[in-house]
């Protein structure tokens, strides 16, 4: 962590608790609204193919959009292997709708904006006092609250089984996406586990 800057440092310090789900459990189904206010569920995606589950802070993340961004160059691929994609953030679907346009992305934006689904996945977590000054999650965050998902990611497959996971608490790393498609290929020449 020597390059990051102390309230970066506080911020990861704080997220430790989110530990998220292992790989082997069961993936909490869900319903919520997408950028354009449909409702989408885990469990009916998952009757398509397998699912890969991502969570992010916000729009407003510049390293969550940079996320998104190489989650949409490797969309044909995760296509091809049958499976979907969901982003889920805290913020409103107007703002899901921001994230969307902002990185003209082609796959589901989800909006948990009571952080009910983060708290199922065991990702919330209070980033302290002196990230708050530096940011009003309270403006950004669908319900005002001042609480952020630990950014992971989830590939499910199609028996609701989290398959693969990547939770860290350091917001700057995250799930390659050729380990997500090793993931899918996984789950397609082992169906079962």
């Amino acid at each position: 962590m020597g390059g990051l800057k102390e309230f970066q440092k506080k911020v990861i310090a704080n997220a430790g608790g989110a530990r998220g789900l292992p790989a082997g459990s069961a993936a909490p189904d869900f319903i919520l609204p997408d950028a354009d206010k449909q409702q989408v569920s885990l469990s009916g995606c998952l009757k398509r193919g397998p699912v890969v589950l991502k969570f992010y802070r916000g729009s407003w993340c510049p390293i969550c959009n940079r996320d998104l961004r190489s989650l949409q160059d490797i969309l044909p691929q995760i296509k091809s292997l049958g499976a979907s994609l969901l982003a889920v953030s805290p913020q409103n679907p107007d703002m899901a709708m921001d994230a969307k346009e902002k990185n003209s992305l082609e796959f589901r934006v989800l909006s948990d904006a009571n952080q009910e689904v983060i708290r199922k996945y065991n990702l919330q977590f209070d980033p302290g006092e002196d990230y708050l000054k530096r940011r009003d999650l309270r403006l950004l965050n669908g319900d005002g609250s001042i609480f952020l998902p630990v950014p992971a990611t989830f590939v499910i497959d199609r028996q609701a089984v989290i398959r693969a996971a990547h939770i860290d608490p350091n917001y700057t790393l995250r799930m390659k996406p050729e380990a997500i498609l090793a993931a899918l290929s996984d789950i397609l020449e082992n169906p079962g586990g």
